[in-house]
């Protein structure tokens, strides 16, 4: 059994403990891990016809073809950008009645996959209907605090391998495993294989887990962590905790990221909450401050946020800032999407989701000052997720023991965005 040791991969291993179009017959296919390390032995050297990952929160077949060793090539010409201000409509309740959700993901038919913090559990939701469907209980999560069963995604390869993936907290740490969705399986509850940890290690605590994970352009996956409340973690290039990791698929770093042999991507982060790209393959980020200001962020290799040395815009040298911050009060930030050129941010404490314009520039500039909209009408917003052109997913998140419920609570929300 494999692990991390001192932020260095050394390897993977076992754990212990609107319509889409509908499904196609399916089947697990029973190579699809031997075949995926083979072509990852490889260190992915060529390019990869296929289009997969989760891109700004969409799906497998909404992304952009990837590149080999890191995201692709930013485009040289500039897109049109979108108007200053924007608008949201709630278009319906897709389902209601979910317990403390957190991570979403959507399949390649338009399905969506739904983890509970608290209950360690993942949910199917019928993409038109939004009928439940329990698949099962991830073995080893540890709930407390802000800790459980986190973000979760689909394998950029999923229509041949069928694998999802859940970041979690245990006993020991956090990590994040794979597991074979069975489709075909005819006992709810019981859908999901044995977890196959490729990353732990972790750090966790009773706050700041992070948890958000996505795949990216490109098809390699991507994680944010927390400082766990020791900040000293976050400017240590040695620990998980407090950055952005970037990985293959079974957990090992590759080539472009900033150092050999490591997994670190970026640092100096309190604590990571959402990712997305934009339409120049761009990761951003979004981010818990402490007392002052919380922030959106754009993501470069190797780059160095700040904390604890600095909160929101300090100006120091050697730290990136924010491309945009909020007052703790009107945010408190956690997923993000990306669509109709904008960033959308989920705020919790701030019980509304903003909308950050970009100019459309490679250099990821906001277009206008931030937008907000929804502000207290379904109390704290958890997860947004891009639903193809002006369609997104938000998921609420009241029965986290910090909101206030209310009939119906959690429930996730479609919306028509501009």
């Amino acid at each position: 059994m494999r692990g991390v040791l001192f932020g260095t991969v050394r390897g993977r291993g076992s754990a212990g403990g609107g319509g889409r179009p509908r499904r196609a017959a399916r089947g697990v296919a029973g190579a699809s891990l031997a075949a995926g390390a083979l072509l990852l032995a490889s260190g992915c050297s060529s390019d990869v016809g296929a289009v997969g990952g989760q891109v700004g929160g969409m799906s497998p077949s909404r992304t952009a073809a990837p590149s080999a060793t890191g995201p692709a090539a930013t485009p040289s010409a500039t897109l049109s950008p979108p108007p200053a201000k924007g608008s949201v409509r709630v278009v319906s309740t897709l389902t209601e009645g979910l317990g403390s959700p957190w991570g979403l993901a959507e399949l390649p038919d338009g399905d969506l996959l739904v983890s509970s913090r608290d209950k360690g559990t993942i949910t199917l939701i019928d993409g038109k209907s939004g009928k439940k469907t329990l698949l099962g209980a991830v073995p080893g999560v540890a709930p407390g605090g802000e800790g459980g069963l986190l973000g979760i995604a689909v394998s950029p390869d999923y229509g041949s391998d069928h694998l999802v993936y859940a970041y979690f907290t245990t006993a020991s740490d956090n990590r994040i495993a794979r597991m074979q969705y069975d489709e075909n399986g005819t006992t709810p509850g019981r859908l999901l294989g044995a977890p196959d940890t490729i990353l732990r290690g972790i750090p966790k605590g009773s706050v700041h887990n992070g948890g958000r994970i996505a795949f990216g352009p490109d098809r390699m996956l991507y994680a944010g962590t927390g400082d766990t409340g020791d900040d000293r973690l976050a400017q240590d290039r040695k620990s998980l905790g407090g950055k952005i990791l970037r990985m293959t698929p079974d957990g090992r770093p590759l080539h472009g990221n900033p150092e050999a042999d490591s997994v670190v991507y970026s640092y100096g982060h309190r604590n990571v909450q959402g990712l997305a790209w934009d339409q120049h393959k761009q990761l951003w980020a979004s981010e818990f401050g402490q007392d002052t200001w919380d922030e959106l962020n754009r993501i470069v290799p190797g780059g160095n946020y700040g904390w604890p040395q600095a909160e929101g815009k300090s100006r120091k040298k050697g730290f990136i800032d924010p491309v945009a911050q909020w007052k703790t009060s009107e945010a408190s930030p956690s997923g993000i999407a990306f669509a109709e050129g904008s960033i959308w941010m989920a705020a919790l404490r701030g019980e509304r989701l903003w909308r950050i314009p970009l100019s459309g520039k490679e250099n990821g500039e906001p277009l206008a000052a931030p937008q907000s909209f929804l502000e207290g009408k379904y109390g704290r917003l958890r997860t947004v997720l891009a639903a193809g052109g002006d369609k997104l997913w938000l998921v609420t998140s009241n029965t986290d023991t910090r909101g206030t419920p209310k009939p119906g609570d959690d429930r996730i929300l479609v919306l028509e965005v501009r």
